[in-house]
């Protein structure tokens, strides 16, 4: 008797496991963007994926956004937990940045916060296309992976950071003030993000 009762038990504590999987499953987008990252304009699409950043304190989590006409991060977040709200944020901070644009294809990985209900919602609010990665494949997000691996290259893999607070100001600096402004980039004619859609416009 007691094993059925445990039985029971361990049914119905899975059972809404079970059933978010399943929601989350059912959010996982086709593979819109499909490779090409070419766009003609400003807004067109714009890609998004997590990485992981190393301190002595443990790791966090960074996402950014990135608009594949310029190649700029337009929004980003870094938190001490991978939760839906650290890449509402970074998608928040790109929208705010590019003054609300709409009919955007967003691509991004299959990762349970980019599928999750409140994330999607908001991209429903500003008619996007949402795209996704199909599974395990870094290369149909080669922008954002790129980017990341020039952050670390350049940047992280040089620095001992102790804190989350640390480690946000030394990125915000490389993006901000150098990669969108300084960087230069081959895929847009050797020119920094902000100097090509300048110039551009």
């Amino acid at each position: 008797m007691k094993a059925l009762n445990l039985q029971t038990q361990n049914k119905k504590r899975f059972k809404p496991s079970s059933q978010q999987d399943k929601a989350l499953a059912d959010r996982i987008a086709d593979n819109v963007l499909n490779r090409d990252v070419t766009a003609t304009a400003v807004n067109q699409k714009y890609v998004a994926a997590i990485t992981y950043i190393p301190t002595t304190a443990g790791w966090f989590y960074l996402t950014v956004v990135i608009d594949v006409f310029f190649r700029a991060v337009i929004g980003w977040s870094m938190q001490s937990t991978m939760t839906q709200q650290l890449v509402i944020d970074a998608l928040f901070m790109a929208l705010q940045k590019r003054n609300s644009p709409q009919e955007i294809l967003f691509h991004a990985d299959r990762g349970s916060q980019y599928c999750a209900h409140d994330f999607q919602n908001i991209l429903n609010l500003y008619h996007c296309t949402i795209s996704m990665s199909r599974k395990g494949n870094c290369w149909d997000n080669s922008v954002a992976e790129s980017f990341f691996h020039t952050l670390k290259v350049e940047l992280v893999h040089h620095e001992r950071y102790t804190s989350l607070e640390e480690a946000k100001s030394s990125i915000f600096k490389y993006i901000e003030a150098y990669y969108n402004r300084v960087r230069r980039h081959s895929s847009i004619g050797y020119l920094a993000p902000f100097t090509f859609e300048q110039q551009t416009l």
